[in-house]
C-alpha cells in the first residue's frame, strides 16, 4: 500500500468534528423543546420530560417523525419552524457530508497516487527507514536531491508514520518481495539504497532488484558483518558499506590519533568547516595535473575506477575525469559528494 505524505487533516479527525456538531445540534435543540415543553402533547397527555425532549428531537432531526409528540401551542410551532426544521436539514447534511467526505478522501487519494506514479522517475528508493536509512536520506537532501524523489519502503508501522511525516513518499511492505518492490516502479528508478536492519534481508533485496531491473539500476546496501560485503557483491550490489567494520576503525583512528578522528567527522558531517565534493573535470583542466589546481584534489574518478594521487606517478586530467576534492562549506555551488 502507497503512503503519501498527509496534506490535509485525517478522515477520523474530520469524522469526530461532524460527530461534535450533530451532538451539539441535538443539545441546543434539546433546550430549546425542553424549556418550551408545555407546548407539546404526547398521546399519553403526561406532559415531556426530559427523556421525551431528546425522543422528539431525535426522532425529528432524523425525519424518523412518529407523530406520538406533537407541537399545539403556537410558540411551539413558531420553534419548529424557526428551529427543528432548520436542524433537521443541517443535521442531514452533516451525516451525508461526512459520507461524502470519506469518499472524496478515497477519490482524491487515488488521483494523488496516479499523479505521483505519472511523475516518478529517476527516483532513489530506499528500503528501510531506521537509522541508516534516515541518516541516508538526509545525506540525499543535504547533497540537494529533491523529496518528492525518495520513496521507502518499510514494514514497520512507525517507520512508515515518521516516514510519511518527513513528507516522504512509502510503500508499506516487505522490501524482498518482488510485488512490493514493483509499487516503488523500481524499473525506472535512479538507484536503491538498502539499508535494513539484517544482513540476510540485504542479500535478498539485492538479488530481488538485479533480477527486476536486469542489472541497470545501481544498488547500493549496507551491511553489518564484513564476510557478507563480498555475498552482496556476488549478488549484484554495485557499492557496499560495512557498518561494523566502518565503525570499528573510526574507533581504532580515536584511540591511535585522535586528531584525525576529528577530520574525519568534519568532512562527513554537513553544513561545517570541510566536505568532500565532486565535480567533473572542466575542459581547461584537462592535461594538467590535479596537483596543481586551486581545489585540494584527493582523488580522480575515471571510468567509474578511483584513481589515488598518492606516490609518485603523475596523473594528468583527462576529458570525462570526476575530480573528487575537499571544499569549504560556505560554497554552496558545489556539490558534496
Amino acid at each position: 500500500m502507497i503512503r503519501l505524505p498527509s496534506v490535509r487533516r485525517g478522515p477520523l479527525r474530520a469524522l469526530a468534528v461532524r460527530v461534535a456538531l450533530a451532538v451539539l445540534l441535538v443539545l441546543v435543540t434539546v433546550v430549546v423543546i425542553y424549556a418550551d415543553r408545555g407546548g407539546y402533547r404526547d398521546v399519553n397527555n403526561d406532559g415531556l420530560t426530559l427523556l421525551d425532549c431528546f425522543y422528539y428531537v431525535v426522532v425529528s432531526l432524523s425525519t424518523t417523525g412518529y407523530g406520538d409528540i406533537t407541537p399545539v401551542t403556537p410558540d411551539a410551532r413558531l420553534v419548529n419552524v424557526l428551529l427543528v426544521t432548520p436542524a433537521r436539514i443541517l443535521f442531514l447534511i452533516i451525516l451525508v457530508g461526512t459520507t461524502l467526505e470519506v469518499l472524496t478522501d478515497q477519490y482524491r487519494n487515488t488521483l494523488r497516487v496516479s499523479r505521483w506514479r505519472r511523475k516518478l522517475k529517476d527516483h532513489v528508493i530506499v528500503c528501510g527507514y531506521g537509522t541508516k536509512g534516515r541518516a541516508a536520506v538526509g545525506a540525499l537532501l543535504e547533497n540537494g536531491y529533491d523529496k518528492s524523489k525518495i520513496v521507502i519502503v518499510e514494514n514497520r508501522e512507525d517507520a512508515l508514520r515518521q516516514a510519511t511525516a518527513n513528507g516522504y513518499a512509502a510503500i508499506n511492505g516487505n522490501a524482498t518481495r518482488s510485488s512490493v518492490l514493483n509499487e516503488a516502479d523500481v524499473k525506472n528508478c535512479k538507484s536503491v539504497i538498502i539499508a535494513t536492519d539484517s544482513d540476510e534481508a540485504s542479500v535478498l533485496i539485492t538479488l530481488t532488484v538485479r533480477q527486476l531491473t536486469a542489472g541497470q539500476v545501481r544498488i547500493i546496501a549496507a551491511v553489518r558483518e564484513q564476510e557478507n560485503a563480498a555475498l552482496l557483491k556476488q549478488s549484484g550490489a554495485h557499492h557496499v558499506i560495512v557498518s561494523s567494520a566502518t565503525a570499528g576503525r573510526l574507533l581504532g583512528l580515536t584511540t591511535t590519533a585522535p586528531p584525525l578522528i576529528d577530520v574525519v567527522e568534519d568532512l562527513l558531517t554537513p553544513g561545517q568547516g570541510m566536505a568532500l565534493a565532486m565535480r567533473s573535470a572542466e575542459r581547461s583542466e584537462v592535461g594538467q595535473n590535479p596537483r596543481e589546481l586551486a581545489a585540494l584534489v584527493v582523488a580522480l574518478i575515471r571510468r567509474g575506477k578511483v584513481l589515488a594521487l598518492g606516490g609518485g606517478q603523475a596523473l594528468a586530467i583527462e576529458t570525462g575525469d570526476l575530480l573528487v576534492y575537499i571544499r569549504n562549506e560556505e560554497n554552496p555551488a558545489e556539490v558534496a559528494v
